[in-house]
């Protein structure tokens, strides 16, 4: 077959040798010829056609959600999702299994001690490997542990880091199952409702919450809620994704909680705890005098420090969603995150769209004077003599110092390091005074603190 193929091509080499002597086409038919006879020789080659199915080997990897009215595809997604992580939470280390590592490791520590920690080699690594099981197998590879490497003379690492990050590993795969169950959608996110059905029922589980009441359950979900969607959810889409959750702090502050001998100072730090969602709420029925459950801008105005120029409060009523002209406790939140966590890129986002009038994406001259005049006039309501507008300016861009000397954009903002006290000049007098008096407090903390010292001798 071999031999009658090259017969076949040397025949066309003959016959194209004898047909050159008198061929009189021109140099493009004779090209035009010659590629088509490679194509077709090729394709005869290949034992395929002219027609490409090559995407019949593609894998499927889009299967549609059912629709609504299709109850039994649900339910057999709903099932189908749950059985799956069934077994991968079946795949996790116990208890029991954490135990028997954890004894496994310490038969094998290998001397010297490093200080009080107990350390062990590569080899005595590699044999507990071995005895652990099979659900330990992905914890005992050259990747992980030389991750846990840290300096030691001897190249080993700590078994009290090692079991540590396994406990972590666990930890992170339970959180992301017992998430994943309140994922309706099955699509790695959760909704609003979602995350607010996973703390509700996570509530009885913590016990620095039990000194809770019923009735103020509803209230702590939207305060807790509110926190991970107002940082996770930048662009107001309604959903987190799980993996996002998992990465930040906001879960591990919540499950703190189950800590029942939190300090006190943790519990005041800690947004998630019972005096803090208690605080807030407060703060928001204190604020509320005609007890209508909402809040005007004058209610609004007695925020803080009652500080807060009229004109930004103009903006947050323009901008924020009201009912009737009137804030709600869910808005209430999202505006308290935001002026307590003025270092954050989110709230900075949050006061920023305030301060962009005509939406331009910048701050110019116009915008900061616009803002600063305000601060200007409560400091004449206190008999204070107003600052000048262009130093405040100079000092403005000074901290920041923008990339375009004219404008101010959000990212120049967060990248300056500065925008909470840019911010805090610009919407609060109390904050512009801070920011003018800052040498002056420094010292009187400096003499206070020498003070102290002093008496302690």
């Amino acid at each position: 077959m071999e031999k009658e193929k090259q017969l076949h091509w040397s025949d066309i080499l003959k016959k194209s040798i004898a047909n050159s002597k008198k061929d009189e086409r021109t140099e493009e038919e004779k090209k035009a010829e010659e590629n088509e006879l490679v194509t077709k020789y090729y394709t005869e080659w290949k034992g395929g056609s002219d027609k490409d199915e090559s995407y019949k080997n593609i894998p499927r990897f889009y299967y549609r959600l059912p629709a609504e009215d299709e109850v039994l595809l649900q339910k057999l997604r709903e099932e189908s999702r749950a059985v799956f992580l069934q077994r991968k939470s079946r795949e996790l280390l116990d208890n029991e299994e954490l135990q028997n590592l954890w004894f496994l490791l310490d038969k094998h520590q290998v001397p010297p001690v490093n200080g009080e920690e107990a350390m062990i080699s590569y080899e005595a690594y590699l044999q507990v490997g071995e005895k652990a099981g099979s659900k330990c197998k992905k914890f005992f590879t050259a990747r992980v542990y030389a991750k846990l490497l840290n300096n030691d003379p001897y190249g080993r690492i700590s078994i009290m880091q090692f079991f540590n990050y396994v406990m972590r590993k666990v930890w992170l795969h339970q959180t992301r199952i017992g998430l994943s169950l309140y994922d309706v959608a099955g699509q790695g996110y959760l909704r609003e409702s979602d995350l607010e059905n996973y703390i509700l029922e996570l509530i009885p589980t913590l016990p620095q919450l039990d000194g809770l009441e019923k009735s103020f359950y509803s209230f702590y979900v939207c305060t807790a809620v509110r926190k991970f969607f107002f940082f996770l959810d930048p662009l107001r889409t309604g959903k987190i994704k799980i993996q996002d959750i998992l990465a930040c702090s906001f879960l591990d502050d919540l499950l703190e909680l189950r800590d029942e001998e939190l300090s006190k100072e943790s519990q005041e730090s800690n947004w998630f705890s019972a005096p803090s969602a208690l605080r807030v709420y407060g703060q928001y029925l204190n604020l509320d005098k005609d007890h209508n459950g909402m809040l005007s801008k004058e209610e609004l105005s007695r925020y803080g420090t009652a500080t807060l120029t009229s004109v930004f409060l103009d903006r947050v009523f323009q901008e924020c969603l009201t009912y009737d002209g009137e804030m709600d406790y869910k808005t209430y939140l999202d505006f308290v995150l935001a002026l307590e966590n003025r270092k954050e890129p989110a709230a900075l986002q949050y006061i920023f769209k305030l301060l962009d009038m005509e939406n331009q994406g910048y701050l110019n001259v116009f915008s900061l004077n616009y803002f600063f005049r305000a601060i200007q006039e409560q400091m004449k309501l206190h008999g204070q003599e107003p600052v000048s507008f262009q130093d405040v300016k100079d000092e403005i861009f000074d901290m920041v110092k923008p990339k375009d000397p004219y404008k101010i954009t959000l990212q120049d903002l967060v990248n300056s390091c500065q925008g909470d006290t840019v911010t805090s000049i610009l919407i609060d007098l109390n904050g512009f005074w801070t920011y003018e008096n800052r040498e002056v407090l420094v010292a009187n903390d400096n003499d206070s603190s020498n003070t102290a010292d002093l008496d302690d001798t």
